[in-house]
This record gives structure tokens, C-alpha cells and sequence, in this order.
């Protein structure tokens, strides 16, 4: 799994998307037990505090040890440096996996023979995550589309291409479940716009190559621009079951 945010971590956790509830309330839909669950790469704790009022104990692991010091403290959970292909957790122990944002990043096949060794019997993995920004203001969009799709084009990682396919080609070896079509919702300002997207990976291996700005486009249309902004995310969700 490569580590591209631990450089970033601060920003990371305060410009990322946060999580909606009715995601965790669709997961759980279909997790029968409420003892263990095992957030994966769960970096700052976004989505690892939506699971610790369900469950009588979380584990979230990540590789980046400055992502995961950055993450709320609850009395329930615990945050490990651990890589998701190989964990210390104990066979057949966990009621719910979660990998929210991050699983494009992973050996599929390693992870998913780790997933199926802790997994209980008619445990379930969910995959979670969130396509590409799209803002109200047309102006606003189309250079965000432009920035995504042109002038970052050549610095993406290869593993982008899994978000863009909405997660439905990445394998999925697990009874799949029905869910429903979702969407993230903010009313953001300009700042946080801008903040949200300093913190693509494509962006930091730009600037790493260039010595130019590529936002300042968007910076200088979002200053003659309106106060708030309206953006709305795809939220990507598969839920599995784990056959006995």
C-alpha cells in the first residue's frame, strides 16, 4: 500500500470530506454483530469515529503513524500501525470491516485473504468511498473538471482509475449486498474548496515537477466569486458478506 498523505496529515484531516451518517446506518443494515469492528486504513479517524458509538470495540490501523495521531480519541478504540495485507488481529473476530477512501491503494488479493481470515461467519467488508467534487456554480465546476481531467492528467497514480469507475471494477470476492445510490452534500466557502483540493495526491506529485500553480486558475475565479459554494460528492458504497 503506498503512503501518500503522511507528509500532509494536518491538512488531510481538516480538508477531507467528512462521512454522513446515513452511510453507517446502511452498512450496519447488514452486520448482525455489534462486538469488533476493524477500521482499514483509517487514517485521521473520519470514518473510524462514525463506527465507535455501534461497536463495543473498533480497531483502525493505517501505515502512516502521523495520519493516525491526528485522530479523536475514544475510549473504544484503538489505533495501530498496521498494513492492511497483514494484521495481528485474531481469525474469525471481527463483525465489520471498513476500508473508507483507500482500498484502489491495496493488494487486492492479500487484503481480501486477510479480510476472509478475520472476518466471523456472515461478517461483512464495506468499501466505501467518494468520486470526483462536482460544484453548483458552473463557472467553478468546469475549472475544477479541467484541473482534474487536463492539467493533472499525466500525475495521477494508476490506482485513480478505480474512483473514476466508481469502485464497480475493483474485485469484490464477497456475497454483495443491495445499497442504495448516495451522495455528500456541503455548503463550503471558497477556502474550503481550495483546501479540499491541495490535498490531491496528483497535485502534490505536480508540484513536485513544476514550479507553477496549477489552482491558481480556480483561486482567482473563486475570489470574484460568490461567498459559499454548493458541492456534492458520489458517495462509492459495496457492502459484502463474508460466505462460510
Amino acid at each position: 500500500m503506498k503512503d501518500l498523505f503522511s507528509s500532509n496529515s494536518v491538512r488531510y484531516k481538516q480538508a477531507r470530506p467528512s462521512y454522513s451518517s446515513q452511510i453507517i446506518k446502511e452498512i450496519l443494515k447488514h452486520v448482525p454483530g455489534r462486538t469488533f469492528a476493524w477500521d482499514c486504513a483509517a487514517g485521521s479517524g473520519q470514518f473510524t469515529q462514525l463506527l465507535a458509538p455501534y461497536f463495543e470495540q473498533v480497531l483502525a490501523t493505517d501505515i502512516s503513524e502521523a495520519q493516525l495521531q491526528q485522530a479523536p480519541y475514544f475510549e473504544n478504540v484503538s489505533y495501530q500501525v498496521q498494513a492492511a495485507e497483514q494484521t495481528t488481529i485474531s481469525e474469525q473476530s471481527v463483525d465489520l470491516v471498513t476500508v473508507a477512501q483507500a482500498i484502489h491503494w491495496f493488494d487486492f488479493k492479500a487484503f481480501y485473504k486477510e479480510v476472509k481470515r478475520v472476518l466471523k461467519p456472515q461478517g461483512v467488508l464495506a468499501v466505501i468511498g467518494y468520486g470526483l467534487i462536482h460544484v453548483q456554480d458552473a463557472a467553478i465546476n468546469s475549472l475544477v473538471q479541467q484541473l482534474y481531467a487536463e492539467t493533472l492528467k499525466d500525475y495521477w497514480d494508476s490506482e485513480r482509475r478505480y474512483i473514476d469507475e466508481l469502485y464497480q471494477s475493483i474485485p469484490f470476492p464477497f456475497h454483495e449486498q443491495a445499497v442504495p445510490d448516495l451522495q455528500l452534500e456541503y455548503h463550503w466557502t471558497p477556502q474550503q474548496l481550495l483546501s479540499y483540493l491541495q490535498t490531491w495526491s496528483a497535485l502534490k506529485h505536480y508540484h513536485d515537477q513544476n514550479t507553477d500553480d496549477p489552482l491558481q486558475p480556480i483561486s482567482a475565479a473563486l475570489q470574484a466569486g460568490p461567498e459559499h459554494l454548493d458541492v456534492t460528492f458520489p458517495v462509492l458504497l459495496r457492502v459484502g458478506i463474508r460466505e462460510k
